[in-house]
């Protein structure tokens, strides 16, 4: 008498088939990732580069225009319409400062964690109005403003050698005895 075949359970094997399907895709997804490990490093890199400029140099620039160009540029300009035009540009970029400065302030602490490698909620689109605006603000400024006030402080040597003065003595080290 010959043993009739006994139905064989296949489903302990199938269950491994079917982790292998899951192990496939996760190894999928880990193979994406070092196409997005320089991506990655890179906007952290982008990111604190920013957060040190924006603090370290476009601030300063700000008040440097605010404290000593424009008043420099107000005070020499002739008066009337030179000194009306020079007041309105002087106001649309000090303007132009608080509002891209604004955009910053709502930037940074999430850039600040991107640095640091943090997951952050970044408004995008406040990210790219703020290169757009700087942009055209740099823009206006270098076609406009600035060839005005090269005008109006160059019609006298002493108002652009106290401007170069004033801004110099902003920037300028204190004495080892400002510390003591």
């Amino acid at each position: 008498m010959t043993a009739s075949p006994v139905a064989i359970d296949s489903a302990p094997v199938q269950d491994f088939a079917q982790c292998h399907a899951g192990i496939f895709k996760k190894l999928d997804l880990l193979g994406e990732l070092p196409a997005l490990l320089e991506p990655a490093a890179r906007a952290r890199d982008i990111a604190e580069k920013a957060v040190e400029f924006f603090r370290e140099a476009i601030f300063e620039h700000h008040l440097d225009e605010e404290r000593e160009l424009f008043p420099a540029v107000l005070a020499s300009a002739q008066p009337g319409a030179e000194q009306d035009r020079v007041r309105a540009m002087a106001q649309r970029l000090t303007d132009e400062h608080r509002e891209l400065e604004g955009i910053w302030k709502r930037l940074e602490s999430g850039l600040k964690k991107i640095a640091k490698g943090q997951n952050a909620d970044v408004d995008v689109g406040d990210i790219q109005r703020l290169v757009l605006q700087y942009q055209a603000h740099a823009r206006f400024e270098e076609a406009e403003f600035l060839p005005l006030a090269q005008t109006v402080l160059g019609r006298n040597a002493n108002h652009m050698a106290a401007l170069g003065l004033s801004l110099h003595m902003r920037h300028a080290v204190p004495p080892l005895a400002a510390y003591v």
